[in-house]
């Protein structure tokens, strides 16, 4: 079973972009752009490894969600993008988070954390 990543971002599209990027990655992605979207995914989907969010989200809207995630499910890592790399700079991102956070990690401790 691949490890699922909740990819948060301002708009649905961007979401979908990076996923489609990231395709050869083995992992499932979930997109979500609005508190309610979030919380739902959190809420149904306990398989969630990593929370990545981008930049393009408002400081104060950012913090909202940091607490929400981190109230509902604080097993779960949250990963914020920098806004100094741009849009450009999202998919290196992503990338090196997953790699490094959640394919590096051996699966049977990854499944029971």
């Amino acid at each position: 079973m691949r490890p699922v990543v909740l990819l948060i971002g301002k708009l649905p599209h961007v979401i979908g972009n990076v996923a489609e990027e990231l395709d050869h990655l083995p992992i499932h992605w979930l997109g979500a752009h609005d508190q309610p979207e979030v919380v739902r995914q959190l809420e149904t989907e306990p398989r969630i490894e990593c929370v990545i969010m981008g930049a393009g989200l408002d400081d104060q809207i950012r913090g909202d969600l940091i607490g929400i995630i981190a109230a509902l499910r604080p097993d779960v890592c949250i990963h914020l993008k920098d806004r100094a790399s741009g849009p450009e700079g999202l998919v290196p991102f992503v990338e090196r988070v997953v790699q490094m956070q959640v394919l590096a990690r051996p699966r049977s401790a990854a499944m029971a954390g």
